[in-house]
């Protein structure tokens, strides 16, 4: 999974040039996973003071609005892609539009985590 992180913002009212823009190079990068055959979804995200968070309480479950913690970074969208290993995967990211930052996890796949165990 590919994390975009950046500055909190909502797009809603950024001015339509630099939406395009942005838009532009995400285009360009879909059209080069789409080149390399790389399955892939991806979604932009609304800004963290849209957030709902569930934290364990005491009482149960306490749900409050707004992000977890204070950042100026938040997680501003998101790609899963199909790679090969982590080289293959860095290689991708390397062509992802970068606000501040990239991210890059492994999806935890329970199959491949119980096949690793039973070959340690």
């Amino acid at each position: 999974m590919l994390m975009m992180y950046e500055v909190d913002k909502d797009w809603v009212g950024a001015p339509e040039q630099e939406i395009q823009e942005s838009m532009n190079e995400h285009i360009a990068f879909t059209q080069y996973l789409d080149g390399r055959g790389v399955a892939w979804s991806g979604e932009a995200l609304r800004p963290s003071t849209s957030a709902t968070t569930l934290r364990p309480g005491a009482d149960g479950l306490a749900v409050t609005d707004g992000p977890y913690v204070e950042l100026t970074e938040h997680l501003g969208g998101f790609y899963v892609i199909e790679a090969r290993d982590l080289d293959d995967a860095l290689d991708i990211a390397r062509r992802c539009p970068i606000a501040t930052g990239i991210e890059v996890r492994p999806i935890w796949d329970i199959d491949t985590v119980e096949q690793e165990a039973q070959n340690a």
